[in-house]
């Protein structure tokens, strides 16, 4: 082999590697760009990660807020149950006062009636009276006059 043939390989070689070594460049180069949209892209699903971590506290937070207000709820409730018991109780007690009432006024009203036919005997009997007193009356003054 000779020196031109000798070198002739070696540039061959040499303009190879130099090949290689740009395409080993360009792919790094690539690698370093993908691996920087990497990092970008783990920044990004850091942020996301934290704002859905952010998003969870707050949906927490809201959810304690309904339970305390549900409890506030269940509490109203039971409140409006005991009051609707009360009225209950009430409305049962307003209707034996009632029968009560109903039943006294039967009463009353039966001892109305018996004292008016009573009092219409006793004012009938009082006419009598009066009439028979008025007779009297008149017979002890036709006899007081004989005697005197």
């Amino acid at each position: 082999m000779t020196n031109e043939e000798f070198q002739k390989i070696v540039l061959t070689e040499i303009k190879s590697l130099r090949e290689e070594l740009v395409e080993l460049k360009q792919g790094q180069m690539k690698l370093e760009e993908g691996q920087m949209k990497l990092e970008e892209g783990q920044m990004k699903l850091e942020e996301g990660q934290m704002k859905l971590e952010e998003g969870q506290m707050k949906l927490e937070q809201g959810q304690m807020k309904l339970e305390e207000r549900q409890m506030k709820l269940e509490e109203g409730q039971m409140k409006l149950e005991q009051g609707q018991m009360k009225l209950e109780e009430g409305q049962n007690e307003i209707r034996d006062c009632l029968d009560a009432v109903i039943e006294q006024t039967a009463y009353l009203s039966e001892f109305r009636q018996e004292i008016n036919e009573k009092l219409d005997v006793l004012i009938e009997e009082n006419e009598i009276l009066k009439e028979i007193s008025g007779r009297h009356e008149v017979d002890i003054r036709r006899l007081k006059r004989k005697i005197i």
